[in-house]
């Protein structure tokens, strides 16, 4: 089995349908369809029982609810493909997506993984797609500073070996859990691909976590986070430290003016702020060298509050 695509389904009976037929439409032959349905109170479980009818690639998998990343963590348990990719139940692939990408994996068995553009609001005025370079990682670090990984930790636009997942899998109980994940892949593998073929098509979701994010789902993004900058010391060398963060900062900044805690240490302090790409970036390190991360955190609600 060369391909396991694993598809949490959950409230999705609508979109289902259109997302299904999309990955089957990929002309690979030699890969298997995994539907997990997560304990959907719709009718989801049924349409994904019809559809096992309908193709010998299609697996349907009951379940509890136990969120996207429990149903994740069953897919690759139930998996055989020696690469795994993951699809949410209400996005799309665009035609020849797999197959190319599935060619480069069989030429190139040195890549662990394999990263792919993604499309987000797909279908919306503000549709904006991230495109990619063919370029090649060796260093992980260089991967997730100079290739901003850590603002495209997706999981749906990547294709990963199967041994990565050895010992690993998703988080459950817990949102953002991609941010969490990829660090730990990284951790694993020794050679990152990037490419500009394919294209992953992320539908917009008014009910999702990324649209509703309320303050403990923004704190678990910043443990994430925060996580990597206590715990993956391998991913935080080179150009694009100080810049990444940034990123962290402005999530903590967030967190605290939603009434949060402060995470986030004072390990900016140690960081040039002039090594970033803008000057509200430079200040933001700069007022952190000087007053702390909690008086700069307290300093941007209060200015949020009060803008006159």
């Amino acid at each position: 089995m060369k391909l396991s695509v694993i598809i949490p389904v959950y409230r999705v009976e609508k979109s289902l349908g259109a997302c299904v037929g999309s990955v089957l439409a990929q002309e690979v032959d030699d890969m298997e369809v995994i539907l997990v349905d997560d304990g959907s109170p719709d009718g989801s479980g049924t349409i994904c029982d019809e559809m096992s009818t309908t193709d010998y690639r299609i697996q349907t998998i009951h379940q509890k609810n136990g969120g996207l990343s429990a149903a994740r963590n069953t897919g690759i348990r139930k998996s055989a493909g020696d690469v795994i990719t993951f699809v949410d139940s209400d996005d799309l692939l665009a035609p020849s997506t797999y197959k190319p990408l599935l060619e480069k994996m069989e030429e190139h068995p040195e890549y662990d993984i394999l990263e792919f553009p993604i499309t987000s609001h797909h279908g919306k005025p503000n549709e904006q797609t991230l495109s990619l370079e063919e370029t090649i990682y060796t260093d992980m670090a260089d991967y997730w500073l100079r290739g901003k990984a850590y603002k495209h930790s997706y999981a749906c636009n990547k294709l990963f070996r199967r041994k990565l997942f050895s010992n690993l899998s998703f988080p459950e109980g817990r949102v953002f859990e991609d941010i969490a994940t990829l660090p730990a892949l990284l951790k694993e593998a020794h050679m990152v691909a990037t490419t500009a073929t394919g294209r992953y098509l992320y539908s917009d979701n008014p009910e999702g976590i990324t649209v509703n994010a309320d303050r403990r789902a923004l704190e678990q993004l910043l443990k994430a986070h925060v996580d990597v900058l206590d715990n993956h010391p391998l991913l935080l060398r080179g150009e694009g430290l100080t810049e990444y963060f940034v990123h962290v900062m402005n999530i903590q900044i967030d967190v605290c003016r939603l009434g949060g805690q402060v995470f986030l240490n004072d390990r900016g302090a140690r960081l040039n702020p002039f090594r970033t790409s803008s000057f509200s970036n430079m200040l933001k390190v700069a007022l952190v060298k000087l007053i702390g991360i909690e008086k700069t955190c307290q300093l941007h609600k209060k200015f949020k509050n009060n803008p006159s």
